[in-house]
């Protein structure tokens, strides 16, 4: 089979971009969903400012990243959930589950961010729970999405979840993100950001300010397993 004219440069294109070390660096920097300067990337990356410069000139060229000027500073973020999902995707990739899994610190294991949703032991624990009570329909084969039932969308709007904001979004409703570190999905989408707002509106999480790692709260155990069945154990965020 012939790959149609331009794709394969461009995947490979693509795929050089994210392969240099400090690239790499700078990309999984921006998977917690905040915007840095040049400057933190610099040190993020471990280069000097005008490499930097080299550096986020190719990703943004390969649209893997986006810059906002706001008055003399530029701040780079990384250009969507689906650039997000790519980078968890290699991670997966990088090397078997038995050789892969125990060096992810325990910290990021438990609960961390993927772009904008949550990842991480506890995000598949609610992903497989939803399923499991009747929230969240099995996944399409053709296209991993999922859905919301009518007891789901009762259930998670009376907690303050508003998904006909989360239908209305230009992104994809709801799929299987699949987790690096678990290597089995978590929610993704408008619905799995909406999720984690919520878990941080109410306190239940909270996120650490250079780390994509997420700490669960005394409260937040509490309500985790009340609500949803999902016990979590203080010592599994240590």
């Amino acid at each position: 089979m012939v790959a149609e004219d331009g794709i394969d440069l461009g995947a490979a294109s693509i795929a050089a971009a994210i392969g240099e070390p400090a690239r790499a660096r700078i990309l999984y920097s921006l998977m917690d969903g905040h915007v840095r300067t040049s400057t933190e990337l610099a040190a993020i990356a471990d280069v000097s400012p005008s490499t930097a410069s080299v550096h986020l000139h190719r990703l943004t060229s390969e649209r893997l990243i986006t810059v906002i000027a706001q008055g003399k500073h530029r701040y780079y973020s990384l250009r969507g959930p689906e650039v997000a999902r790519t980078l968890e995707g290699l991670n997966v990739l990088a090397g078997s589950a038995a050789a892969f899994v125990p060096n992810t610190p325990k910290l990021l294991r438990a609960a961390r961010t993927c772009y904008d949703h949550l990842a991480g032991m506890t995000a598949v624990a609610l992903r497989d729970r939803f399923i499991a009570i009747g929230w969240l329909t099995v996944p399409s084969q053709e296209d991993n999405a999922y859905d919301i039932t009518a007891k789901g969308a009762k259930a998670l709007e009376s907690l303050g979840i508003d998904l006909a904001a989360a239908r209305a979004t230009r992104r994809r409703f709801a799929y299987g993100c699949l987790d690096w570190s678990e290597r089995r999905p978590h929610i993704g989408g408008a619905v799995g950001a909406a999720l984690f707002q919520l878990l941080l509106r109410k306190r239940w999480m909270s996120q650490h300010a250079d780390s994509r790692a997420i700490s669960i709260t005394s409260l937040g155990r509490r309500e985790l397993q009340r609500r949803f069945g999902v016990s979590i154990e203080a010592d599994d965020q240590s």
